[in-house]
């Protein structure tokens, strides 16, 4: 009998991350009825005219524009450095954190407002029972962009 137990489906690793049986995986996010403002995961209450009530789902974009980042150069043992930590800001709605990979974490590669889409890999990590989770992470967009939802 083996110790190593693992899922045969990746869980995600945020809860606004959904990912389909049969399809590409995505993120979801909240919409308000009343001024149309849209963020990242599940909202009650809109944080931009105090609306309660009137929230709906939507999947959100895969493409955005970096707003901004930063190089981190220190981090907590076992994660890998440098690596680059980045805000973008969604087409459509939506502001989110997370790392962007497939560029060197060298400002001289890295511009302000550079199109950027949204990618699904593994996170690179199993919790105790073996389970591997599905993270979202963002790269330089390229020619002909990623896919919207």
């Amino acid at each position: 009998m083996s110790d190593v137990r693992t899922a045969t489906v990746p869980r995600p690793a945020v809860p606004y991350l959904r990912i389909p049986p049969d399809a590409d995986p995505y993120l979801v996010g909240t919409v308000c009825s009343r001024c149309a403002a849209t963020f990242v995961g599940a909202r009650k209450v809109c944080s931009r005219c105090g609306a309660r009530g009137g929230m709906g789902t939507m999947a959100l974009s895969n493409e955005g524009t970096l707003h901004t980042y930063s190089i981190v150069y220190r981090s907590f043992p076992g994660v890998s450095v440098p690596f680059v930590s980045a805000v973008v800001d969604l087409e459509g709605g939506g502001c989110l954190k997370g790392n962007l990979i497939n560029v060197k974490p060298d400002p001289r590669e890295i511009t302000f407002g550079m199109p950027v889409e949204v990618v699904f890999r593994d996170a690179g990590r199993r919790d105790a029972d073996g389970n591997a989770y599905l993270s979202y992470f963002f790269q330089p967009r390229t020619a002909g962009g990623g896919q919207a939802r």
